[in-house]
């Protein structure tokens, strides 16, 4: 038995030699055997264990809705930032181009550019308005056909 015990011993000095020197280290290896303990259920410990069960399951869907919720209002703040940001570069867009369109819808420059394609201001009679009343309303209006007057250039 001496010699079993001797064998199982461990010393310090085996493992690493160090600079101090007690009392050497002995470990002995024990095998346990749990082949025989039965568990004994407790129904007070399982409703508590339930109990605090639920209790985590609610807490954590409680965290888990407000960081949805924190994290959903960010996104929106980000959306409305960028939606905004577009309105403003359109709206921009849309100033330019009604000044765009006021300058071209300028009579002084509409007249130079028909002068300069060599066309002349209107004479008497050279319009027909379609839009004109005529003296029976209920009746049909029919289309008539007139030959514009082709004046010669000048």
């Amino acid at each position: 038995m001496a010699a079993a015990a001797s064998a199982r011993v461990v010393t310090h000095a085996s493992r690493r030699k160090s600079c101090w020197t007690g009392t050497p280290e002995v470990y002995f290896t024990k095998a346990i055997d749990n082949s025989r303990l039965v568990k004994v259920e407790d129904p007070r410990r399982s409703r508590e264990m339930k109990q605090f069960a639920i209790a985590l399951g609610c807490l954590f869907l409680l965290v888990m809705t407000f960081t949805w919720q924190h994290f959903k209002a960010i996104e929106y703040g980000y959306k409305i930032e960028a939606v905004r940001s577009q309105r403003d570069g359109l709206l921009e867009i849309n100033h330019a181009l009604r000044l765009e369109q006021a300058s071209l819808r300028d009579p002084e420059r509409i007249d130079v550019l028909a002068r300069k394609l060599g066309m002349q201001p209107l004479q008497a009679g050279q319009v027909i308005r379609m839009d004109a009343t005529a003296s029976d309303a209920s009746g049909p209006v029919l289309a008539s056909v007139t030959t514009p007057e082709i004046l010669p250039r000048r």
